[in-house]
């Protein structure tokens, strides 16, 4: 047997592996892209497959496609998003088209196949599964979904289990040792006195700020682009689209999504996922400031300050037995650079809306992942 099939598209025939589930253009896309062997986080690809479903389901209600074969989208969805291993199938790189329009065919010829496949019915990548969309409304919705998720189920939770812990060690210490008294420092130099209760709660406080920012925006993290799409005009898909397409997807995923009262904003801009960054960059800020404070305070044990001991977790030193480092800080901080780095890409990203696009998707919704990963991760760290 042959290990490749033929593939057509409109610039021709194309050689694809016989065991994907892809087609022809996401084998381009895989040949013209190889910039970073970085590929679309798993977040992402699971919004854009719930987006796949909701926008059949939607479309089977609003008569533009046949019951049968909504219903054949809507279960290679739902296979997708049983079995982890499908992932493989979306192996483009994050650096393409700047609308993402590779990774949205991605999408729509693995569906397609995997529901031709199941459903023994012939399933059409762009009239059936694309049916009422377009890349340009597609992406912009899948990097608010995951976006939205990933804040609601992972990193605010992280963030108060943060506070939490820091108020639980105040409380500990108080009823171990009563107020404990430390020099505080100003230019790092001796200044007044203060309880280490009270610097601690100076963290704790700035954490809680973070959460409250971060809750005040939530609504606008919800509205999408879907049903706007090629430019925000909605052209080629029907009129309850949106709103159709936004009730399936909030039932689904048990979250209040709307349709953005501006699609020609939300797809020309990306100026939510802006906003988010930042406020990623102050969570980073806060954290990385916390974990300078500890590895300061730590730091000895003979000629350093010494005024706390951390949890010896790992041998700090090949060649100095004993030696034992502030690991987890050192991490943290790492981390939040890095945020701090992906907030500087996803700015100039957003500024990339040249006049009714933003052309530089990808990149903004693996940054933007990768730095609510990363804001998680060491909160919950730092916090135990």
């Amino acid at each position: 047997m042959s290990n490749y099939r033929i593939e057509s598209d409109s610039l021709g025939d194309i050689q694809v592996p016989a065991d994907s589930l892809w087609g022809a253009q996401t084998q381009r896309a895989l040949q013209n892209f190889q910039l970073s062997n970085r590929t679309m986080p798993p977040t992402f690809i699971r919004s854009l497959i719930h987006i796949k479903w909701a926008a059949a389901q939607a479309n089977k209600d609003l008569g533009q496609l046949e019951p049968k074969l909504a219903d054949a989208i809507s279960q290679a969805c739902k296979s997708l998003l049983a079995d982890a291993e499908h992932i493989k199938h979306f192996p483009l790189d994050v650096y393409q088209t700047g609308s993402g329009t590779s990774t949205n065919m991605n999408a729509n010829e693995v569906i397609a196949h995997l529901a031709t496949q199941q459903g023994q019915i012939e399933i059409n990548a762009n009239d059936h599964v694309n049916c009422g969309q377009s890349s340009n409304d597609v992406i912009p919705t899948a990097i608010a979904v995951a976006a939205a998720l990933e804040v609601k189920q992972s990193m605010l939770p992280a963030l108060r289990g943060l506070v939490e812990a820091i108020e639980e060690k105040m409380a500990k210490l108080t009823r171990q040792h009563g107020n404990i008294v430390k020099t505080g420092r100003t230019h790092l130099m001796d200044a007044v006195p203060i309880t280490l209760q009270q610097s601690m709660s100076a963290w704790a406080t700035q954490i809680q700020e973070n959460i409250t920012a971060l809750e005040a925006t939530e609504e606008r993290r919800h509205q999408l682009a879907q049903g706007g799409t090629a430019v925000g005009t909605g052209l080629n898909t029907h009129p309850d689209f949106a709103a159709s397409f936004c009730e399936q997807l909030s039932q689904s995923l048990d979250n209040k999504f709307k349709p953005a009262p501006n699609p020609f904003a939300s797809i020309a801009s990306q100026d939510t996922s802006v906003e988010l960054s930042s406020q990623l960059k102050n969570c980073a800020v806060s954290l990385m400031k916390i974990a300078n404070d500890l590895r300061w305070m730590n730091s000895g044990p003979l000629t350093g300050l010494a005024e706390i001991t951390l949890q010896a977790l790992q041998p700090g030193s090949s060649i100095m037995p004993g030696k034992v480092n502030p690991v987890v800080p050192e991490a943290v901080s790492m981390a939040a650079a890095q945020v701090m780095g992906n907030d500087s890409a996803i700015t100039i990203g957003g500024q990339s809306g040249n006049f009714e696009l933003n052309v530089m998707l990808p990149m903004i919704a693996s940054n933007l992942l990768e730095s609510i990963q990363l804001v998680s991760n060491s909160a919950a760290l730092l916090a135990t």
